[in-house]
């Protein structure tokens, strides 16, 4: 968007001089032409961008006051139901879904974002299992799951708003969580992959599709000397830089003998 901006704003430069001259009345005895049809043509292209451009900017900071608007603390709820319920609404609130420990049956919401209200029921019951993915939630949002103790899986898959500054907090998970789906998430970056670290208890971690890292293979290489415990998933990517970085890991491994 800057660079048709940087030139419609040098065109507007050039022509604000005939903006005055655009605007006065003309009649057949003035002896000044009036200006030709291209210029007031682009006259009007340059208020009308202006318009645009207000119109597209304050779009941009409804969508952001909304999205930290559905990803506020919900300290009421948890304060008269418990951070269990709270964490659970909030869930459901996003079009998330979760399961309960010692239960088979996932909360879910419909098509339309609408749910059962059966959970209110399981008071002081915690989360187990949680699916937010493609959902909006971010790192503030993730106030609202830091309680659940026994949180064992969590899955962001396709989350736009998930970036390093989320993953970095996730080890307020770090006594439970065995189980992490990161993959297509835009935002995240060998930064963010590195704050895993933290994960001690991870088994399995599904990083596949990330837009946002250059050498996967090595990636790879760190996040299995990080977590020598857990397995790692990273399809979507070029095979070739695959196999780059798992030559680099023989080569490592060779150093170290």
């Amino acid at each position: 968007m800057s660079a048709p901006f940087t030139s419609l704003q040098r065109c507007c430069q050039r022509s604000a001089l005939l903006l005055t001259v655009a605007r006065r009345p003309w009649s057949s005895s003035s002896s000044v032409s009036p200006p030709a049809l291209h210029t007031r043509f682009l006259l009007f292209l340059t208020q009308r961008f202006y318009d645009v451009e207000m119109l597209l900017s304050w779009r941009s900071q409804m969508k952001r006051k909304s999205i930290e608007k559905k990803n506020a603390y919900y300290g009421y709820t948890q304060k008269y139901y418990g951070p269990d319920i709270a964490s659970a609404y909030y869930i459901l609130s996003m079009r998330g879904g979760f399961r309960f420990v010692g239960q088979s049956e996932w909360f879910l919401t419909d098509q339309r974002g609408k749910f059962d209200w059966a959970f209110l029921e399981h008071k002081d019951k915690p989360i187990e299992e949680v699916n937010m993915s493609y959902t909006l939630i971010n790192y503030t949002g993730l106030n609202n799951l830091e309680g659940q103790r026994s949180l064992r899986t969590l899955s962001l898959r396709g989350c736009p708003e998930v970036d390093d500054w989320f993953l970095a907090r996730l080890h307020t998970l770090q006594d439970s969580l065995e189980e992490l789906d990161i993959s297509h998430c835009p935002r995240v970056t060998t930064g963010g992959l590195a704050a895993l670290r933290n994960l001690k208890g991870l088994r399995r971690l599904d990083i596949s599709s990330l837009p946002g890292i250059s050498s996967p293979g090595l990636i790879i290489i760190l996040l299995e000397e990080m977590l020598p415990l857990c397995q790692i998933t990273a399809s979507g990517y070029d095979h070739s830089l695959i196999e780059e970085g798992g030559d680099e890991q023989e080569e490592h491994m060779q150093g170290q003998r």
